[in-house]
């Protein structure tokens, strides 16, 4: 072998979109076969994933997708890269049906019948194919049987619309275990949503959150370039397309294919569970109205405002389960960040805000004294001046301040009105600034909402939210508590950038 040809294959075993659109065939949808090049969203999850085993040795990532975006063709494409340049590497594939197990498998057996680079071939049939001569190979599933795959050992595994899997959560104590805690082990899940609540919504929260070692990664409709559609004659948007269409950037091609997909699936929540633009427009439940509306929120994420007016904190603490420490910085219209950080103790949270007291010096720093709460603030004010001043302990059941005894409206209780409050911050036509994260909008739009006998709004209790499937909105809880007191309000900051709903 020429030095050059042994380089050239060295390029081709460390590039993998080089090796994809040398080596490997696939079929457009148009029914062509042609080069696999990746396309935009392919690339994006590409170097997601790479940034991830850099960093930490192996892939484990949770893909939450609009259809037909071509995650699975570029997993397939990445698996068969790994397991047919090297030994020992056992590929699995668990699907949600038999006819996708049969389109996943018909796949890599076009890119063994177009690649130049074909492996020695032993045995092969509708389940498994197996490099002789590498001791590597595919082996494939489907979820209807809870013991699928379960006493293999696997390298790599793709689990292909998991959020529809029957026995998700038997597979999940199964093959999915499989797959050895080593450097160069990947596990990729990807999936459309369905609804709120099951493994998939789960999985997808805790990395979302940050919880675990699985990352979230989020593709949103219109990056897929073929989502457009020619305009006909006097094709003009209403108001809530051109509000949709100026958050998003979107061509009026773009959102003529939106509004005929709509029409066709007669459903807008359906569609934001198949095409979704944000993760937490994915997993809008029907029969669900959240207290913050996602719109407000997406305005928030997309609008530019100078912080302007003292420092406020707001810290929720939590220490067991999945519940998050969230603490969150204000000043003005603008939210500067919110931080989470999960099963942090009640000396290790006291010593978190100490740190940041000492370095930010915020004016008032309101802490939820629920739970690990009180503990927390108890720690801070023995230690006295300045964090007694600063820290203030907040009784989220508390009657709110606003209200006079039997006084009806309003909010039922303390947390009802700090969250009342944050909503009409978020809703001031003045503007307002907030970190542009799919965590953050979920768990703002999270709690429902309901009104007592004298009309006091009464938020969703986290109890109630698990129930029904949904994380403790620990992130929006801590904004809120910014807003448990006025602190020296100031005239209202200057607004540097407000989006134009209009059509440019």
């Amino acid at each position: 072998m020429s030095v050059s040809t042994q380089r050239a294959l060295e390029s081709l075993r460390e590039d993998l979109p080089l090796f994809a659109a040398q080596c490997l065939k696939i079929k457009a949808k148009s029914g062509v076969i042609v080069p696999f090049r990746f396309n935009r969203a392919q690339i994006y999850v590409h170097e997601k994933l790479e940034a991830q085993r850099q960093r930490t040795g192996r892939v484990r990532a949770i893909l939450l997708k609009a259809r037909q975006q071509g995650f699975s063709t570029y997993i397939a494409g990445r698996f068969f890269h790994r397991t047919s340049l090297n030994k020992g590497v056992q590929t699995f594939i668990l699907t949600h049906e038999q006819e996708a197990t049969n389109t996943l498998f018909a796949m890599v057996d076009r890119f063994l019948a177009h690649t130049a680079l074909t492996p020695s071939l032993g045995a092969a049939n509708a389940k498994e194919l197996n490099f002789d001569r590498l001791d590597s190979g595919y082996s494939v599933g489907t979820a209807g049987t809870k013991a699928v795959g379960r006493s293999k050992t696997v390298q790599l595994f793709h689990g292909s619309e998991v959020a529809h899997w029957p026995n998700a959560e038997a597979h999940f104590g199964g093959v999915v275990q499989a797959v050895p805690e080593l450097e160069e082990t990947e596990i990729v899940l990807e999936s459309t949503a369905n609804g709120v609540g099951g493994e998939f919504h789960a999985r997808w929260q805790q990395a979302e959150a940050g919880i675990g070692d699985y990352q979230a990664i989020f593709v949103p409709w219109f990056w897929s370039r073929e989502y457009a559609r020619a305009l006909e004659p006097g094709f003009v948007l209403d108001d809530e397309e051109q509000e949709y269409a100026a958050l998003h950037k979107l061509s009026l091609e773009q959102m003529a294919w939106r509004r005929a997909k709509r029409h066709e699936l007669k459903d807008p929540l359906l569609f934001m569970q198949e095409y979704p633009a944000t993760a937490a427009e994915a997993f809008q439940s029907t029969g669900h109205d959240g207290f913050i509306k996602p719109l407000a929120v997406l305005k928030a994420r997309k609008t530019v405002c100078e912080a302007s007016g003292p420092l406020v904190c707001g810290g929720d603490p939590a220490r067991f389960g999945d519940d998050r420490f969230s603490i969150a910085w204000r000043r003005g219209r603008k939210l500067e960040r919110v931080e989470s950080r999960s099963k942090l103790s009640t000396v290790d949270g006291a010593n978190w805000i100490k740190r940041i007291v000492d370095k930010d010096r915020p004016k008032k720093f309101f802490v939820d004294i629920g739970g690990i709460g009180a503990g927390v603030i108890d720690i801070l004010q023995s230690w006295g001046s300045p964090y007694d001043v600063i820290v203030v302990g907040v009784n989220f059941g508390s009657p709110p301040q606003d209200a006079e005894p039997g006084e009806g409206g309003g909010a039922r209780n303390r947390r009802a009105e700090m969250w009342m409050r944050s909503r009409d911050w978020l809703l001031d036509e003045r503007g307002t600034d907030i970190p542009d994260s799919d965590s953050l909008q979920a768990d703002a739009c999270a709690p429902g909402y309901k009104y007592d006998m004298d009309q006091r709004v009464l938020l969703e209790s986290k109890q109630d939210m698990r129930a029904r499937g949904q994380r403790s909105p620990d992130e929006w809880d801590a904004v809120a508590l910014t807003f448990a007191e006025p602190v020296n309000e100031t005239s209202a900051p200057a607004r540097l950038e407000i989006p134009n709903y209009g059509i440019v």
